[in-house]
């Protein structure tokens, strides 16, 4: 990937959300709402603090997490869609 985010901005990809009800009903695209899950592919460098040092992000790249509906700046990379948004747009951190 060719984009590095700045400060405390970080990079997601959208996990793609099943597209097939309990029952077997298949949603089409159109009906389905956007995943709010996904996978940070690429971190800033950190916080920039009021005295000046820098706080580095709770969050790493492969973390899987959970974020707002419309958090974040939708971007295009090539054929692969991504989301840019601060930290503080992520709400938790999935662990297995």
């Amino acid at each position: 990937m060719n984009l590095r985010p700045l400060h405390d901005r970080v990079v997601v990809k959208r996990q793609e959300e099943e597209r097939t009800s309990p029952g077997g009903i298949v949603i089409p695209d159109t009906a389905a709402e956007k995943p709010i899950r996904g996978e940070i592919v690429a971190v800033g460098n950190g916080k920039r603090l009021d005295n000046g040092e820098v706080r580095p992000l709770d969050v790493k790249v492969g973390d899987k997490v959970l974020f707002g509906k419309f958090a974040g700046t939708e971007v295009k990379l090539g054929d692969e869609d991504v989301l840019v948004m601060r930290e503080d747009d992520v709400m938790a951190v999935i662990e297995d």
